[in-house]
């Protein structure tokens, strides 16, 4: 799943309105405009003849590192700005995300922001369609190289998707 279209999916579930997406990329330290944001927030056209992507001037793709400072925007937004501790630098950098572990990083974000228990991340990925055991959750929100450690996979993120917005919009 491309990161523009967990954008466009996360901000239908949670109702989040164009002028909030500018404030919550500007909270991760990413400074957009509404116009770029409305950019975003298109799908992108492809051509199925040569698999080659069409670029548009009317869309943006949205990188693993702009994705993570938005989710972290939205943490930030949701529960307030935290103060650093002693030591602890006032930003710390973001991880370098693998393409594979996105999904694993939009989950966790998600429950921290979302002050969301295992239970409440349970009944919503049943409200997705799925049902997973507090163990397959867990291994999903694990680190990686942890030996539990589980990657999630796009059908899943998107699942977790669809019953954020039965959730939040119903």
């Amino acid at each position: 799943m491309e990161n523009n279209d967990i954008l466009i999916r996360l901000r239908y579930a949670l109702d989040i309105k164009n002028k909030d997406m500018v404030e919550i990329f500007k909270l991760g330290g990413v400074e957009v405009t509404k116009e770029e944001v409305l950019k975003i927030l298109t799908k992108s056209r492809e051509e199925n003849d040569e698999e080659d992507t069409v670029e548009d001037e009317n869309h943006i793709k949205c990188n693993n590192k702009m994705l993570e400072s938005f989710l972290n925007g939205l943490v930030t937004y949701k529960r307030g700005k935290q103060e650093p501790k002693p030591g602890q630098s006032e930003n710390p950098k973001p991880a370098e995300q693998h393409k594979d572990h996105v999904n694993n990083m939009l989950l966790k974000k998600l429950k921290v922001a979302l002050q969301l228990t295992t239970e409440a991340m349970l009944d919503i990925l049943d409200d997705g369609g799925i049902a997973v055991s507090k163990g397959e959750l867990g291994a999903i929100l694990r680190k990686p190289g942890h030996r539990n450690y589980k990657e999630c996979g796009d059908n899943f993120a998107r699942k977790f998707l669809k019953g954020l917005a039965v959730k939040y919009r119903s």
